[in-house]
């Protein structure tokens, strides 16, 4: 089965190279690969033109954030499959191909999580695949974890980080794309959400290694702008997703998390940047609004079996927290709390 590729890039050009080679080294080769560039100055375009004349480029003259270009190059390429990689990265030379056998013998399945990996420890996990909380976030399930055998173990899961996932084309024709007004962060999350309320269902493919940098663009994992857009497309996600009845039923939940949300910020000196994304979720709220009666409408879970999932989904991510936790020496009595008052 033919594979696009597509990966987006701003001012990446020092990972492009081992990115693409990496690429080369698979054991399959019957993709295309789309570099959609978002309007970068380090000289990305033309390194690309002068030693990768095979890739197909999208160039752009300003940064239309991730969920932009992504979107740019899924519609450009006609493959039935698409796997979405971040530049920041490098791929096992069986990555593809067992990503590939996934989709050929779990045709129930609409999308594929890999094994990502801490590109300078492969030993620690970067995520196996996503889970989600009901505050309206996800969580990377095994982040910053030892590998093991737990994680080693192909199983459904909640949805897949865009950052190295493989997605049938017929997924995106039905539900849609990532979010353009989005612009990065979360927009992963917001499309798992809107998947998994139609029914859509992800394998995770611990056989499909990637080795994944991390927070490559931005420079850091909290700055201003990961803290003003992860807070605004929060409150997006809710708008855009949530029926009333589930709202109110998690609201405790969805108020805990918005509360040690604040005070992580506050811990990180980021208070302007979490009121600066409030004003700009007001500023999106009709555009949000608008939105969510298209997607409450397509759903075809009733709300008991979705809130179902979700807890679910939660329940994952909170015992990978305390795994985690539990690892480094660390206390999880609220975390089990939690799990008793909440799931």
């Amino acid at each position: 089965m033919q594979i696009d590729i597509v990966i987006p890039n701003f001012n990446g050009k020092v990972f492009l190279q081992s990115c693409l080679e990496s690429l080369e080294k698979q054991s399959v080769d019957d993709f295309t690969v789309f570099v959609v560039d978002n309007g970068s100055g380090d000289g990305s375009v033309d390194f690309l033109r002068e030693n990768y004349p095979e890739t197909k480029i999208i160039a752009w003259a300003e940064n239309k954030g991730f969920s932009a270009a992504v979107n740019a190059g899924i519609h450009d390429g006609s493959a039935p499959l698409v796997f979405l990689l971040n530049n920041d990265t490098e791929l096992d030379e069986n990555c593809l191909e067992e990503l590939l056998t996934a989709a050929r013998i779990k045709p129930e399945y609409d999308f594929f999580a890999a094994k990502m990996l801490n590109y300078h420890d492969h030993t620690r996990l970067d995520g196996a695949g996503d889970a989600f909380m009901r505050g309206g976030v996800g969580y990377k399930i095994g982040t910053m974890e030892a590998d093991s055998s737990y994680y080693s173990t192909a199983r459904q899961v909640f949805g897949a980080c865009a950052g190295a996932a493989l997605y049938r084309r017929e997924l995106f024709e039905e539900i849609g794309c990532f979010d353009e007004d989005f612009f990065a962060y979360l927009e992963d999350v917001d499309f798992n959400f809107r998947a998994n309320s139609r029914g859509k269902k992800c394998w995770y493919v611990p056989k499909a290694r990637v080795y994944h940098i991390g927070s490559a663009t931005t420079g850091s994992k909290i700055n201003e702008f990961t803290v003003s857009l992860s807070t605004r497309n929060n409150l997006c996600l809710l708008v855009k997703n949530y029926p009333v009845f589930l709202f109110f039923r998690f609201l405790p939940a969805i108020c805990v998390y918005q509360f040690f949300w604040f005070c992580f910020v506050v811990k990180k000196v980021q208070v302007f940047a979490y009121c600066k994304g409030l004003v700009n979720f007001l500023k999106v709220l009709p555009l949000s609004l608008a939105k969510r009666k298209g997607n409450l409408l397509q759903s075809s879970l009733n709300e008991n079996a979705l809130a179902a999932v979700m807890r679910s989904a939660e329940k994952e991510a909170i015992q990978s927290i305390m795994r985690r936790r539990q690892e480094k020496g660390k206390g999880n009595l609220f975390f089990s709390c939690y799990q008793r008052l909440f799931l």
